[in-house]
């Protein structure tokens, strides 16, 4: 039975995800096993990307304040996609 890949690290997903890009890339399925191939590799890459998104939320970016001193910001601000309006104090 294939492992959920919820159940999965991050990095077991994305080895596997490539296994299956290689396996299509080389032709030598018949067109039901690419077609499962391509299902599987489907789920491992929409798997990858919501792991991505969800660590990209957790990342800060560490920012230097006007008196040289550090301040961590979430991602979402450092890249100005948070949609929030910054007041300045």
């Amino acid at each position: 039975m294939a492992q959920e890949p919820k159940e999965m690290p991050f990095e077991t997903a994305l080895k596997k995800l490539e296994g299956i890009v290689e396996g299509l890339e080389n032709g030598d399925l018949s067109l039901e096993d690419a077609l499962k191939q391509y299902e599987e590799g489907v789920r491992m890459a929409d798997f990858c990307t919501q792991r991505l998104t969800e660590a990209e939320k957790k990342v800060e970016d560490l920012t230097k304040t006007n008196q040289g001193k550090f301040k961590t910001v979430p991602f979402e601000d450092a890249q100005g996609t948070s949609g929030k309006s910054k007041k300045k104090k």
